[in-house]
């Protein structure tokens, strides 16, 4: 679809080094202090808002719906004719998709188009997921981008607080290799450096990444924004509970073998690629039906006081 074009290649200069954030470049600590997370809102304005992401999903004031049921997820099933490119954005690992994938039901106010998903993560054995839960980290984090099915142009879907929908998955360590990840494993190696892409040998069916069918109805929903600037604050979360199985030598192929820098110039790994948490505000953060929660946690929310307090955002 023609649209669909146009869509990624605003969310590739979005995320490409060197992009302009109103003030300038943008970049991670482990590249340069002057243009880091801590700079971001001098170089977009937005990055300072009150509806920044990522956060801490702290399930103790964490509020259940029941109206946060289940997920319809079209096309994840089915591996797609056509092909998807892997690329190494200078700030991520990111692949893009072909058209036919969306997700809606679970809150969402309408359908979504899914357009690529990209990964963060941090150094050998520590952090690098965005958010958090309860306070613990996780050592990677992947986020698929979906664009409300109303909008053509993502320049136009990022001014609406309800423009985006984000699904963010965690990481853990396993013993094994999680096998459904060995195409984009071996793609890595074709986009080490800053600016390369390549399609990926063949494309599969996006659930295969996710966690079992059974646990995709255990996730947290808040409003946010975008995690890189400029940080619009149009993106619906949803962060799921359980975490995606990887090996050691999986993650480390992130971790060791991509670099921010372009080929022939000073290497830099790409590492601790992930925005620090920030703060809540008066933002509430809700559970699903199926997610575990906090003894403490707040009392469930019935549709009838759910529905009007989400109305403020989605009008």
């Amino acid at each position: 679809m023609p649209f669909l074009g146009a869509a990624l290649s605003f969310l590739m200069m979005m995320l490409l080094p060197g992009t302009e954030a109103s003030g300038g470049t943008w970049c991670y600590a482990t590249q340069d202090a002057t243009c880091a997370p801590a700079r971001w809102k001098v170089l977009a304005p937005q990055c300072g808002g009150v509806n920044q992401s990522p956060i801490n999903v702290d399930r103790k004031t964490a509020r259940r719906s029941n109206e946060l049921d289940a997920f319809v997820f079209k096309g994840y099933n089915t591996a797609p004719a056509g092909a998807w490119s892997i690329v190494n954005s200078g700030h991520a690992v990111q692949v893009n998709l072909g058209s036919g994938i969306s997700v809606s039901g679970a809150g969402l106010p309408a359908e979504y188009n899914a357009l690529q998903f990209h990964f963060h993560w941090g150094k050998p054995d520590g952090n690098g997921s965005e958010h958090q839960l309860d306070g613990n980290w996780y050592p990677m984090e992947v986020h698929i981008v979906h664009m409300h099915s109303k909008y053509t142009d993502i320049k136009v879907a990022v001014t609406d607080p309800n423009g985006l929908a984000v699904l963010g998955f965690f990481f853990k360590v396993s013993d094994t290799d999680n096998s459904n990840y060995n195409t984009i494993i071996d793609g890595l190696q074709s986009v080490r450096y800053s600016g390369g892409s390549v399609d990926l040998a063949s494309t599969f069916r996006l659930d295969s990444l996710l966690p079992s069918e059974n646990l995709l109805s255990r996730y947290y929903r808040y409003w946010g924004s975008l995690t890189t600037p400029g940080c619009a604050e149009a993106v619906i979360w949803t962060v799921f509970e359980d975490p995606i199985p990887i090996s050691s030598a999986q993650l480390n192929a992130f971790v060791n073998s991509v670099h921010f820098s372009a080929s022939g110039k000073t290497e830099v790994k790409m590492q601790d690629n992930y925005r620090p948490v920030q703060a809540l505000n008066s933002r509430r953060i809700y559970a699903s039906k199926q997610a575990s929660m906090s003894s403490s946690t707040s009392p469930a929310l019935s549709s009838v006081l759910l529905f009007p307090l989400l109305a403020i955002r989605l009008l």
